[in-house]
């Protein structure tokens, strides 16, 4: 690594929120052999091992922020998204792109952000509700690793909150795209790759911090 003199970061510098990215219905309910957007192997269960984070952020206090992939089925919306690897995803009227309400514990009065495009800030209103609940560190888990995930992150790095990419809990299309996009993270912010047990312990750690400043 060039930066020998980097400041070492905290795993949650100042306030954390869990971010949930497109963990959507068709996730647990579509078993199709050709789909229109490519997943890794163990992507289900990948995702499934987000509601292990989600309850955790809830017992310890931290707003969880659940992302929402969704189009307009007259396609308008597409942009240039429609020009690579992905086929038509996530139309309004399908039932698959609907939050996995069961599978992640989603609740009524939970954040909810929908998105037309790949990163989560791009033209939503999802800095405003990190600016209101005065976030620094963005906690990530969903899918793709190497599309909605890494684009997020880039954004909120861009932006300097603190991001951390789940890597249990985080999915690419293809094993190798997977592996590269938390390359590529790590490469932003080093510490960025984080495993589930060492965010649950960080959340448990700054629920108590919370606390006891309470």
């Amino acid at each position: 690594m060039a930066n020998v003199s980097g400041r070492k970061r905290a795993l949650i510098e100042g306030r954390p929120a869990l971010i949930v990215i497109d963990i959507q219905a068709g996730t647990f309910t579509d078993s199709s052999d050709v789909r229109a957007i490519d997943h890794m192997p163990g992507y289900k269960e990948r995702m499934a091992k987000s509601r292990i984070a989600i309850d955790k952020a809830r017992e310890t206090g931290i707003p969880v922020i659940f992302i929402q992939e969704v189009h307009r089925p007259d396609l308008v919306d597409f942009g240039r998204e429609l020009d690579g690897d992905e086929d038509v995803h996530c139309l309004e009227d399908n039932p698959k792109t609907e939050i996995a309400v069961e599978e992640m514990g989603f609740l009524p009065n939970d954040y909810l952000i929908k998105k037309r495009r790949y990163s989560a800030f791009f033209g939503t209103d999802f800095e405003i509700l990190l600016r209101g609940l005065k976030v620094d560190t963005l906690l990530l888990c969903g899918g793709l690793t190497d599309v909605c995930v890494h684009y997020t992150f880039v954004d909120g790095h861009q932006s300097d909150y603190f991001c951390r990419a789940i890597e249990d809990c985080v999915a690419g299309s293809s094993e190798a795209a997977h592996e590269s996009a938390l390359r590529a993270m790590e490469y932003l912010q080093t510490g960025a790759r984080r495993s589930l047990s060492e965010v649950l312990t960080a959340m448990q750690e700054s629920g108590n911090s919370s606390h006891a400043a309470a």
